[in-house]
């Protein structure tokens, strides 16, 4: 999933697979074996699956090259994420929260996916936002609405349908996330033919505890989805 030039510009052959939450480094291997392209680590301290610069170091270390790590923010400030970046060692940041064309226009330098809320009533408004050529994103994700003052990770599974016809602001790369599970991933895959996918509880075993056999089993059904594609 490494991005190239000013964000992920290659399609890619298969749909790309991010594990998000990642909180040790054996998670981190059995994903990178189990065929994930990404992982996500989690510097929002509200969250359950929070971990320290120590932590991420650790895991961003041991990852295999072809594994990108992905940081995960929700409006902190620029100088934090960019602290996080050059302590752990990471290039591709996540932001989850009310980050505005300014905020990533600081950032520059960085690969941003940037996390927008599916709201049915104002998607179109939400992503039209960031149709703006002279701030740089390199993918949009689109994601269940927070839950409380914590985006990302509720487990709430979109209307999968009702995203085939919107444009991505810049025909950006689609990140796809809300409620996937090992269960319903190849079917919003099937519908949607987004450019990544994106789990967190979706393998977990309880809140915020990764489940090794759910992640093998998601990144499996990614594959067979792709394959009925051809």
């Amino acid at each position: 999933m490494r991005a190239a030039g000013k964000g992920f510009a290659v399609k890619p052959s298969r749909t790309q697979i991010k594990i998000c939450g990642v909180g040790d480094v054996e998670t981190s291997h059995v994903a990178a074996e189990a065929g994930a392209d990404a992982i996500g680590l989690m510097f929002v301290e509200k969250s359950p699956r929070c971990v320290t610069g120590r932590q991420a170091r650790e895991i961003v270390k041991a990852l295999p090259p072809q594994v990108t790590p992905i940081g995960i923010f929700q409006d902190q400030d620029n100088g934090q994420v960019s602290n996080y970046s050059e302590r752990v060692g990471f290039n591709d940041v996540q932001l989850h929260g009310k980050e505005n064309l300014e905020f990533v226009a600081s950032l520059a330098g960085m690969n941003i996916i940037k996390a927008v809320s599916f709201d049915a009533s104002d998607i179109e408004r939400r992503l039209e936002y960031w149709d703006d050529d002279t701030v740089t994103l390199s993918a949009i994700m689109v994601d269940a609405p927070a839950k409380g003052d914590l985006a990302g990770g509720t487990g709430h599974a979109l209307d999968w349908s009702a995203l085939t016809s919107l444009r991505m602001p810049m025909d950006l790369p689609l990140f796809l996330a809300g409620g996937l599970t090992p269960d319903n991933v190849g079917e919003a895959i099937r519908t949607v033919r987004p450019w990544a996918v994106d789990v967190s509880s979706g393998v977990e075993s309880s809140r915020g505890v990764k489940d090794h056999e759910l992640i093998r089993a998601f990144c499996a059904a990614v594959r067979e989805a792709d394959a009925d594609a051809g």
